[in-house]
């Protein structure tokens, strides 16, 4: 049966939780490998200095490692790795005072400037200024509800993903995304009645 390289199987992850247990600490970075690129992408949510991304996402797996053997197998390796990095960078906007969501489009899965086809010069500003707009929103909102924003329409997880990493059931999950939904909706058309307006 073969695996594909893109779409690790749960059950691959364990084998290498198992083994870094073990003793076998090379199996430990093949999970580093695995899930680092999408840690990145979770920091550059929250900061976009570079050397805060790659302390913080040190940080996530070097708690992930030290914790290894708390690792209960009730979710994927990956969802309890996303919690401890959530909770890592909760912990260190706090210790800042700073508010999360501080970009709102990860670099990475963006195309390269100079593979894009542009229709018009007015459409990249345009896109620009929608970004700019919905990061002011999302500063205006609660954390539980930027939180739970951020991982469903950014970081697109699963509700039983977020149930996880938070800790609440999916009903909660659900609740507070609409509420939160409703709530960027309210703040936004405060901010900027124009969306509100029928064309």
């Amino acid at each position: 049966m073969e695996l594909r390289a893109m779409e690790p199987q749960p059950a691959d992850d364990l084998c290498l939780v198992q083994e870094t247990l073990a003793g076998h600490q090379a199996s430990f970075q093949l999970l580093v490998e695995r899930y680092q690129s999408r840690m990145f992408a979770l920091a550059r949510h929250y900061t976009k200095n570079p050397v805060e991304i790659e302390d913080l996402v040190q940080e996530a797996f070097l708690k992930a490692f030290t914790r290894l053997d708390t690792f209960q197998h009730q979710s994927s390796f990956y969802t309890w790795l996303y919690r401890i990095a959530t909770n890592t960078i909760l912990d260190w906007m706090k210790r800042r005072g700073r508010s999360p969501v501080t970009s709102v489009e990860d670099p990475e899965v963006l195309p390269e400037p100079s593979k894009v086809k542009v229709a018009a010069p007015d459409a990249q500003m345009e896109r620009a200024e929608i970004a700019k707009i919905t990061h002011a929103v999302l500063e205006h909102l609660p954390d539980i509800f930027r939180q739970v924003l951020v991982m469903r329409e950014f970081e697109e997880m699963a509700y039983q993903d977020i149930a996880d990493v938070l800790g609440i059931s999916i009903g909660t999950v659900e609740s507070r995304l609409f509420r939160a939904r409703a709530k960027f909706k309210e703040k936004l058309l405060q901010l900027h009645p124009e969306f509100g307006q029928d064309e």
